[in-house]
């Protein structure tokens, strides 16, 4: 773990790619929450519009950094061949992915935190301003929002890592988790069949995992917010099982 810190804090990208993190979550998080109006409700006071969820719609831009700079962490040795001495130095592979693991997804809980946190309260002053009834950051719903999302941000991270190991090419590997992040939930939304597009909404890990965000209007969802999360997970697992696969049976 060790090591693996000093080669990802060594790197000028990580710290481009986390901040990229932060300010892309709370840049589009105060935009979408400027662009909405409390005049648009007959009475402002009973506007149900999910304040917190809005806040943190910048989610969706900050994890592109996350798969970015999960991918670079394996994929980048690869590129370089690297990957060679960090195997002579340490034979058990298994053990390598997970150090690497823990300190990609040490360092995205950081960033992810200092995200949500930035977004809620730039986005509570946003929306306050307009107007909005805000509920309060101790309320049981919105704490399970803001440490869900950094959950979501950690183990989109990991499923970016296990595809980076499973792909071993950082273009292949980015394009690909930004294909099954972004593209499925387009899909989805071409579908006219609406059980169809249901079931797609639930299986894909971006749209099912940021249900976690939700704090009103719950039974709307297509996905419940711990059982999307879980979806998420599973995708997570899948990838990392990849990955230690490809990682342990092919030569460097």
């Amino acid at each position: 773990m060790h090591a693996e810190w000093t080669k990802l804090r060594t790197l000028t990208s990580t710290w481009w790619l986390l901040s990229a993190v932060v300010g892309l979550t709370v840049a589009a998080g105060v935009a979408v929450s400027g662009s909405l109006t409390a005049g648009a409700c007959p009475v402002p006071a009973e506007c149900h519009e999910d304040t917190v969820r809005i806040g943190l719609t910048g989610i969706w831009l900050g994890q592109g950094a996350v798969i970015v700079l999960a991918v670079l962490a394996v994929s980048g040795e690869y590129g370089t061949g690297t990957i060679r001495a960090a195997l002579a130095a340490e034979p058990r592979r298994l053990r390598l992915l997970a150090a690497k693991a823990l300190v990609v997804g040490a360092l995205t809980a950081a960033a992810g935190a200092a995200a949500v946190a930035g977004a809620l309260l730039a986005g509570r002053r946003v929306l306050a301003a307009d107007g909005f009834p805000l509920p309060a950051l101790t309320e049981g719903p919105v704490l399970r929002a803001a440490a869900g999302t950094v959950l979501y941000l950690v183990l989109t991270a990991l499923l970016a890592l296990g595809a980076g190991a499973a792909l071993r090419d950082t273009a292949t590997a980015v394009t690909a988790v930004l294909a099954v992040c972004y593209l499925l939930p387009l899909l989805a939304g071409l579908v006219s069949e609406p059980e169809w597009q249901e079931r797609l909404l639930r299986l894909a890990p971006s749209t099912a995992g940021l249900a976690v965000q939700a704090t009103a209007n719950l039974d709307g969802l297509p996905i419940g917010p711990w059982p999307g999360l879980a979806v998420l997970t599973a995708w997570t697992a899948a990838a990392l099982a990849a990955g230690a696969a490809v990682l342990c049976t092919r030569d460097v």
